[in-house]
């Protein structure tokens, strides 16, 4: 059964056309997304097929009955009341009908109606067709509902009485997702979900989606979320979106297979059109053979053309390059503790980072990740401990918050300031390797979009040529393409690597360790995020009672102090090695220093049965109990394979 379908839409803002010819269908039981570069459209197709936005042109159909619930990538969560009030507005209709069961119960208990037969008779039948009403709205499992998705979401009962209008931008995100998800609708759509959640949120929230009784329209630039829920994708480009069934592994493998036999189709045509012409030539003017020259001509005139396949939108061009090399030893930290305001928030953190690791940084939100790696900075000084730095370490620092970028300049102007020895046409090289080309240099910093932003910040990071990289959440605002070409480009970085992200395929491809940060300090896990997974499942499993001896945390795992420099090992400990005195830079001290929500039902049409347009027929595609998750390695392969398709087709262009 089809539950929404939106054909042909097409919207413009200003002039510029976002939208030409989307079109997007959704069955039961789909868990479909929407992907595409930053800018595509994707945000705005989703706003018109939920009824926020009107289109210009196309027709959205909505089965009878059908529920969606909409939450965008800028909520606001606001109101004068508790979290736990705010997630219970949801299901206002099922409490009033559990306050009208119990005003029935007071009613059936009065002396006056159970003594007269009629009038108690009437009663408990009213009764009891309301409280068939509330069972199947699941009214006495409503709390316990509330509380699941609380809980799941990073709100203990502890925060339940937590006035929403004091949260954080990222608590209030995290919020309304848990009223969405607690209504449970039809069709929950959503607009980057994972925004704002740490890695082990992200977990719970790919398993309760898994598990959704409805069905799932999202846009998401997270690979790994992506793989594990998406069984249909929609790509948009150029205003017009193209369906693959499938995760999103599975969409990379078929638009490659898709582009390879497009090349070969266009290839056999253009071969066949030389013969043809070469035979018209040669043949038109002879007596003999001039009626089959323009028989040949004709069926030249008549063929259908086989469009040469579209390569890829620009890609960002990084390469991450050390001006010179630092030493073996990198990074010494110890008994360091951090916090605000005297406050502590973790520690005491020991850590030893040698040449050439990529450490990525992970653990609840509020750790302390950020404020780590600020200390690291030298713009946080720690409640204790030290931190030193290594002979010839040269930093590179990638700010989330962007702060360092300046409002009040350009684009040119960010970087020539900052680089006044690069001369303008070197710098406008710079910013056209990340996609600022042309008039773009001249855009206000103020007026950029997120990704915009991401993009410049990187272009700065990059011309700083450090052999020390030190980024928090590089990935946020990037979209798919560009992450990847991020990756790649870090893969090559010849220098020592510390991040914090919540993208799990970077840190597949990238780390060579896993820190995970928590109040009392970090515990170490060699190896990338995977294998982190999997050292985490054997320590639960041994830690068991009655399983193994000894204790847990001993599967490639490092607890307290970490000495990182020899990838394989395994064991724990607390030795941290020295670092030789050097006159790098040393710090430390001693002592104590919105949701927004659309109900849709009634008759639209085009509900019912039959293939929606898009080239989807048959039943929904059924969600598997268990999906398999590609590591980066193998997407890799497939990106290549695509960058190699495309490499042909300029070729031939």
């Amino acid at each position: 059964m089809i539950l929404l379908q939106a054909s042909h839409i097409a919207k413009q803002y200003d002039g510029h056309q976002v939208l030409t010819d989307a079109t997007v269908a959704v069955q039961a039981g789909d868990r479909v997304a929407l992907v595409g570069v930053n800018g595509a459209g994707k945000s705005t197709l989703l706003r018109i097929v939920v009824g926020e936005e009107r289109p210009d042109q196309g027709e959205i159909s909505v089965a009878k009955g059908t529920t969606i619930g909409y939450i965008s990538q800028f909520v606001k969560a606001e109101g004068d009341m508790s979290v736990y009030e705010f997630v219970a507005q949801s299901f206002q209709d099922v409490f009033e009908m559990e306050k009208r069961l119990r005003q029935l119960e007071l009613r059936m208990a009065n002396q006056d109606v159970y003594s007269d037969e009629r009038r108690f008779h009437d009663v408990s039948e009213a009764y009891d067709r309301l409280q068939q009403e509330f069972e199947e709205k699941g009214g006495y499992a409503v709390e316990a509902q509330i509380r699941r998705v609380l809980d799941g979401l990073r709100f203990p009962r502890d925060t339940h009485g937590w006035q929403v209008n004091r949260l954080s931008g990222g608590q209030k995100t995290r919020l309304s997702l848990a009223r969405l998800l607690a209504w449970q609708p039809t069709l929950l759509a959503l607009d980057e979900p994972t925004n704002y959640l740490d890695t082990e949120t992200l977990s719970w929230l790919e398993d309760y989606l898994q598990h959704y009784a409805g069905s799932l329209l999202v846009i998401s630039h997270d690979r790994y979320f992506l793989d594990r829920l998406a069984t249909v994708v929609y790509e948009l480009e150029d205003g017009a979106t193209v369906l693959y069934v499938g995760n999103y592994t599975d969409y990379l493998d078929t638009k490659a297979a898709r582009m390879e036999q497009d090349v070969k189709r266009f290839e056999a045509q253009q071969k066949e059109i030389q013969r043809l012409e070469d035979f018209v030539q040669k043949n038109i003017v002879r007596a003999s053979t001039t009626k089959r020259a323009q028989s040949r001509r004709k069926l030249l005139e008549k063929m259908q053309r086989v469009d040469l396949p579209k390569t890829s939108v620009p890609k960002l061009a990084l390469q991450f390059q050390c001006a010179r090399l630092s030493g073996k030893d990198v990074l010494e930290v110890k008994n360091l503790s951090l916090g605000y305001g005297g406050r502590k928030v973790t520690g005491p953190l020991d850590l030893y980072v040698a040449k050439g690791q990529r450490i990525a940084i992970i653990g609840p939100n509020g750790a302390g990740k950020t404020t780590f790696l600020k200390s690291l900075m030298g713009r946080l000084a720690p409640l204790a401990g030290h931190i030193r730095w290594g002979a010839h370490t040269e930093i590179g620092y990638y700010d989330q918050e962007q702060k360092e970028l300046d409002l009040t300049k350009t684009v040119l102007e960010q970087i020539h300031d900052e680089y006044p020895g690069l001369d303008i046409t070197t710098v406008r090289t710079a910013l056209g390797r990340f996609l600022f080309r042309g008039e773009d240099v001249q855009k206000p910093v103020a007026a950029l979009s997120g990704g915009e932003r991401s993009r410049l910040a990187l272009c700065r990071l990059m011309l700083t040529q450090s052999n020390v990289l030190i980024l928090d959440e590089p990935t946020n605002h990037l979209d798919l393409l560009s992450k990847e070409v991020l990756e790649d480009s870090l893969q090559d970085y010849e220098g020592t690597l510390m991040f914090v992200s919540h993208d799990r395929y970077f840190m597949d491809a990238l780390a060579t360790h896993i820190l995970v940060l928590e109040p009392s300090g970090f515990t170490e896990y060699i190896g990338n995020y995977s294998d982190y997974l999997t050292k985490k499942a054997d320590n639960e499993k041994w830690a068991q009672p009655g399983i193994g001896t000894g204790t847990a945390g001993t599967a490639g795992t490092r607890t307290g102090g970490t000495g990182a420099s020899a990838a394989g090992t395994t064991g724990t400990g607390t030795s941290t090695p020295q670092v030789e005195a050097s006159p790098a830079r040393s710090i430390g001290v001693t002592g104590d220093t919105g949701i927004t929500a659309a109900t849709m039902s009634g008759g639209l049409t085009k509900t019912d049965t039959g293939t929606p347009a898009g080239g989807r027929s048959g039943a929904s595609a059924q969600l598997p109990t268990e999906r398999k998750v590609v590591r980066s390695a193998d997407l890799r392969k497939q990106r290549e394979k695509v960058s190699r398709l495309e490499s042909e087709i300029a070729d031939l262009e």
